[in-house]
């Protein structure tokens, strides 16, 4: 087992990362910028080290600051957490030289899973069912229009090196596919350096549905159950719960055999995301797979009882796994709290939090660095905190989140939680109709 663990990472996350740490009687290193000198992350760990001014770019992005932290520090390994450099194929590949573990997925994997359309040709060799579209890399708009034509209108153009929504657009018919292709590759050479696009089939109001597994470095790959994040806005998730209301056993079923054969096709060591859509009538289509920890984890913590990042851990140091395929037997929610105005069409609302009281009870959870006083900088996403309810059933589950919403104080600073409270009372929501158009007819 490793004795000194660096955390790559800030916020919640890196929170998160150390408590495991601290339970497996780990060392722990965080490194921080320097506008998150006054965080818990900081506070809490064993030695702090800072690697760079505010900007993500001159810092958690820095990878030689981050490395000479680690050898200066003498850790053995790091976690990057998610975001940043979680899914860096050069970042996995510099702690290898180094002879530093990187707790994660190794170079080549993430460079095989992060290129969509290399990531899709893959799964389709595995029998795992993918979405209609181009067989890969699109060459020329002349080649698009002849795709389009083929798998037929609505489409979806899609940067290869994409995320967050970035580099795609939803084209309807024919004569909107080349101003969409123009302005899709230049959004995704502007936020990836690279406009290599795909094109897949425009599914009507599907879910997002995606399954978590984790494999050893045996080659045993298991499924943890899955996760429904069809609240989104642009691209974004607010909401996760598991299991999906839409689920029945069959699809479970179905869905689980895929992302193991996902997972088994690459070998995949580590804990890992399979992203499917599902159309209304249950017809599932792979995504893209996640190569590291989710933002939503904890939902399937609370529903298997199952420390995801202690696994994470295990596996990364050699421990196999126990094969052991899950099926939720609670009910679990996870609201995302953001410091965003949603009555202003969600701006960011960074700033000093003046009083904070975080909600508490049976099968209440709330994961966050903030607390009464901490300054929320403007240079990283806005996120501040993960509200997670966990009961016997969904509509128990919902209940005890309106409640714990309700407690939650956090002034100083706009929140997302104003939003979570309607959301909670939604004829929709509740009764678990819901798609990723979702957001598109909400009304605040």
């Amino acid at each position: 087992m490793f004795k000194k663990i660096l955390i790559a990472n800030r916020g919640e996350i890196a929170l998160r990362v150390l408590r495991t740490c601290k339970e497996m009687g780990i060392k722990t290193v965080a490194v921080y910028s320097e506008a998150d000198k006054d965080s818990l992350h900081v506070n809490f760990a064993d030695e702090a080290v800072c690697i760079g001014p505010p900007s993500g770019a001159d810092s958690y992005l820095k990878i030689p600051n981050i490395i000479s932290a680690a050898e200066i520090t003498n850790a053995d390994a790091i976690h990057p957490g998610y975001g940043f450099l979680s899914e860096n194929e050069q970042f996995s590949k510099i702690c290898l030289e180094n002879k530093i573990k990187f707790i994660g997925a190794s170079a080549e994997m993430i460079k095989n899973m992060g290129d969509k359309a290399n990531a899709k040709s893959t799964m389709k060799k595995a029998g795992v069912p993918v979405i209609p579209g181009s067989d890969g890399i699109i060459e020329t708009l002349e080649e698009a229009k002849e795709i389009a034509k083929k798998i037929g209108y609505p489409v979806m153009i899609k940067a290869s090196a994409g995320g967050g929504g970035k580099g795609m657009r939803i084209v309807k018919k024919h004569t909107e596919l080349s101003a969409a292709w123009n302005s899709a590759k230049k959004e995704a050479f502007a936020g990836f350096g690279n406009d290599d696009m795909y094109m897949e089939k425009l599914l009507i109001e599907p879910r997002h549905i995606e399954i978590q597994i984790i494999g050893d470095s045996k080659g045993r790959v298991c499924h943890l159950s899955e996760r429904d994040c069809s609240i989104q806005r642009r691209h974004q998730k607010l909401l996760e719960e598991s299991p999906s209301p839409f689920m029945t056993d069959k699809l479970r079923d179905d869905m689980g055999k895929a992302a193991i054969k996902a997972g088994e096709a690459v070998k995949y060591e580590g804990v890992g995301t399979i992203e499917f859509l599902v159309d209304k009538n249950r017809n599932f289509y792979f995504m893209e797979m996640n190569t590291r920890i989710q933002v939503e984890h904890p939902v399937t913590e609370e529903v298997i009882n199952y420390d995801l990042i202690r696994e994470q851990i295990k596996v990364a140091a050699g421990i196999k796994i126990s094969g052991k395929n899950y099926t939720p037997d609670l009910h679990a929610i996870e609201c995302r709290i953001n410091a965003e105005d949603p009555y202003n069409n969600f701006m960011p609302s960074p700033g000093k939090i003046t009083n904070l009281f975080v909600p508490g009870g049976h099968g209440v959870r709330t994961d966050t660095h903030v607390y009464s006083g901490y300054i929320i900088p403007p240079y990283y996403d806005s996120m501040i905190a993960k509200l997670i309810t966990v009961a016997q059933t969904r509509e128990e589950a919902i209940a005890k989140m309106h409640r714990a919403l309700s407690e939650f104080v956090i002034e100083g600073v706009k929140t997302t939680i104003p939003f979570h409270l309607k959301l909670m009372k939604n004829d929709s929501f509740i009764k678990g109709d819901y798609s990723i158009n979702f957001m598109e007819n909400f009304k605040l």
